[in-house]
């Protein structure tokens, strides 16, 4: 199982000192991709729960970084610094975005990085934010199907032409075009979103969930894709894990690095492929994050080899 780490970007790590530090030492720590995420903003009374714990925002969600620019930073630094870490996003809200528009800023981050990117696309849960992006909530998984179209005509050959009802292409160059086509993977634990998944993605972003739910949600994309005529055997699963570290807690939310490990250990068990380890909501600062994040590939090689 591979294992990345999210990108410092929210709360108190979302400073340039802290993206350039993490991005630089993540490889030598045995972290193979570094990984960002997508929020727009914090409503003081939002519509919809956030999909995790009691269903409150984090408060460190307060203050969020652009992906597209954390993730060019971190190219600027693996680049040159790193042999083969990879970048990703975990995940972008795709229907925020004109096709082209983020074509363009994901072609960008492939070609500063060395076409080290992995595209991670989402529908977001927050109407509040679709509001503000002034993109219509109702319809959007509409929209997002003809997103990934746009996304795989503007990565095809020029000239790139697509015309649809919500956005038209003329016939045009677009380009410079990803060093290969970047590995989509999508999220989504609806069953239509799982079989979109199996349909025409390289994998699936999930969360911690309880490993009977992932076996189950995995076998639904895996099903899908036999039915789609793909080979389930090249499809993904990379899982976010978000811990508090703490003595006493619930895993794989809570607990102790040991506890959290022997989930994730399970979690490779049943099928995940990469984890990636979001430590912002429990270190202190840049130092004890990548202390934690040390710990935690040590314990994880550890109950590999036993």
């Amino acid at each position: 199982m591979d294992l990345g780490l999210a990108v410092p970007q929210y709360g108190r790590f979302a400073a340039l000192p802290s993206v350039l530090r993490v991005a630089r030492e993540a490889e030598s720590l045995g972290f193979t991709c570094l990984w960002a995420g997508d929020r727009l903003m914090t409503p003081l009374r939002p519509k919809d729960r956030y999909p995790g714990g009691d269903g409150r925002i984090p408060e460190a969600h307060r203050v969020f970084l652009d992906p597209f620019a954390v993730l060019s930073v971190a190219a600027s630094v693996i680049s040159t610094a790193t042999s083969a870490v990879r970048l990703g996003t975990s995940a972008l809200n795709a229907c925020w975005y004109p096709p082209p528009v983020l074509a363009r800023s994901l072609t960008t981050i492939d070609h500063l990085s060395g076409g080290r990117l992995n595209v991670g696309l989402g529908l977001g849960w927050s109407s509040d934010e679709y509001a503000a992006a002034g993109v219509p909530w109702r319809d959007r998984a509409r929209r997002y199907d003809a997103t990934l179209d746009a996304l795989e005509a503007i990565w095809g050959t020029d000239p790139v032409a697509f015309e649809h009802e919500l956005w038209t292409i003329a016939p045009s160059h677009i380009e410079p075009k990803p060093a290969r086509r970047p590995p989509l993977y999508l999220a989504g634990f609806a069953e239509d979103a799982l079989r979109r998944i199996g349909r025409r993605a390289d994998g699936w972003l999930t969360a911690a969930l309880p490993i009977p739910a992932l076996t189950s949600m995995w076998r639904t994309v895996g099903e899908s894709a036999e039915r789609a005529g793909r080979d389930p055997g090249a499809l993904r699963m990379v899982l976010r894990s978000n811990p508090v570290v703490t003595g006493q807690g619930t895993p794989p939310r809570s607990g102790t690095v040991a506890q959290i490990c022997a989930y994730l250990a399970d979690a490779a068990e049943a099928g995940v492929h990469e984890v990636i380890l979001d430590l912002q909501h429990t270190a202190t600062g840049d130092q004890h994050l990548l202390e934690l994040a040390e710990e935690f590939r040590t314990t994880l090689n550890g109950l590999a080899r036993a």
